[in-house]
């Protein structure tokens, strides 16, 4: 199974040394495929914010295969513990999905044709995580999950 992480933007100077790290950390687990869209164009104001959001949406779908189940990451959903979201990821599996892509957004968050793609939306924080930070939180929980799964010893938590 394929794990894809879509994101909006490429990372900073900031998180993006920590943000490879673990890509390739995670890497070790899962097929792991990193994809960026380009930040969209728009103008001010709400109606500026939708159409940089309909503009990123364009891109993220295009990168997200037909069949695969598209995780939206959103402050406004429900959040998932380590082991939990490694018991997802080994049910995707043994389901024989093909692949699960998980979506990080842009300064304005997803546009609506991104979350109805969405079969399942998840929480890292309910407070607003920059994308950057989102996308390092997305792929250290993408390594322990894999790491908790193998039963190996980097998570310290409940399995």
């Amino acid at each position: 199974m394929i794990v894809r992480v879509v994101c909006v933007g490429r990372p900073g100077r900031l998180l993006g040394p920590g943000i490879r790290e673990y890509e390739e950390r995670a890497a070790r687990y899962w097929k792991l495929e990193m994809d960026e869209v380009s930040p969209g164009r728009g103008g001010t104001g709400p109606a500026g914010a939708s159409a940089v959001m309909e503009d990123e949406a364009k891109g993220i779908l295009r990168k997200v295969g037909e069949e695969a189940t598209v995780v939206a990451l959103t402050r406004s959903a429900k959040g998932m513990t380590s082991a939990g979201l490694a018991r997802y990821l080994e049910r995707r599996t043994v389901a024989s999905a093909p692949e699960v892509a998980f979506v990080v957004g842009g300064a304005h968050g997803l546009a609506p044709s991104v979350l109805e793609r969405a079969q399942r939306s998840l929480s890292l924080s309910p407070m607003t995580l920059p994308h950057d930070l989102a996308r390092l939180v997305l792929v250290e929980q993408l390594f322990r999950a894999g790491t908790i799964l193998r039963g190996e010893p980097y998570h310290k938590g409940r399995p």
